[in-house]
């Protein structure tokens, strides 16, 4: 609870297409996960962990997004900040992060704004040895082509991306990364350059941490056994939705 890290950034920009016609009319992130929408179990889960200062990139839906948002946040007792990625529907996320750089003012965490998971899991990161740049990664036996793979050298993070060779990979970042201290400025910086880039509109992220690796550190956190889940299909949401009456039954 006495961490300086106090904001999240979270990507909620998309529609979620791969899951319509349930997001015909709503942003995947306010899809209703056991009774709450997704983004608000995230918020939850950062509040009660002392991370009440939340920026949220909105996109799809953008009004109806930010409607909802206020009353979450007023719920869970948040600061709120909205971030209007006007490229959502032909951009991908490294624009979302591009547009909040000027959120990245101070320590912080980065979510993306599709993965459920309850305060545990935020408390393993906040707890973890500080460094300038981590990211939060998930061991298992294989790895399929949509998981957002990592190589790794000793806990330090050498790349991260869906196309890296699986007999290289060590494990898969699953969508949270925190910068603190120099590793701000240095990501945001980085975030320039990709979207420097020609191609950059078409770029994800985690591209700009591969290149940041080349230059600083980057440690890696180890949530593996802690549940959680990614809704990307509708299969995830069903799991989600499981995953979370099990929660809510305790």
């Amino acid at each position: 609870m006495g961490s300086s890290l106090v904001r999240v950034i979270i990507l909620a920009a998309g529609q979620g297409k791969r899951l319509l016609p349930l997001t015909a009319d709503v942003p995947k992130a306010l899809l209703d996960i056991g009774g709450k929408p997704l983004i608000e179990r995230q918020i939850e889960a950062f509040a009660a962990c002392g991370v009440k200062d939340v920026v949220v990139v909105t996109g799809y839906a953008s009004g109806r997004m930010e409607e909802a948002l206020k009353a979450i946040a007023g719920r869970n007792g948040a600061q709120l900040t909205c971030v209007y990625n006007p490229f959502y529907a032909v951009a991908d996320n490294l624009a979302s992060c591009w547009l909040a750089r000027g959120q990245m003012t101070g320590d912080f965490i980065q979510v993306n704004g599709d993965n459920v998971f309850r305060s545990d899991l935020v408390q393993k990161l906040l707890d973890a040895p500080q460094t300038p740049a981590s990211v939060a990664i998930n061991v298992k036996p294989a790895y399929d082509a949509d998981d957002m793979k990592v190589m790794m050298d000793r806990g330090r993070l050498t790349e991260v991306g869906k196309t890296l060779p699986v007999d290289t990979v060590n494990a898969e970042a699953i969508g949270f990364y925190m910068f603190r201290g120099s590793g701000v400025k240095a990501y945001s910086d980085e975030l320039e350059l990709a979207m420097r880039d020609p191609q950059g509109l078409k770029r994800w992220f985690p591209s700009a941490v591969g290149s940041l690796a080349k230059k600083i550190p980057i440690s890696t956190i180890e949530i593996t056994g802690l549940r959680w889940a990614e809704v990307d299909f509708p299969a995830d949401l069903a799991h989600a939705r499981q995953l979370v009456a099990g929660w809510d039954q305790v």
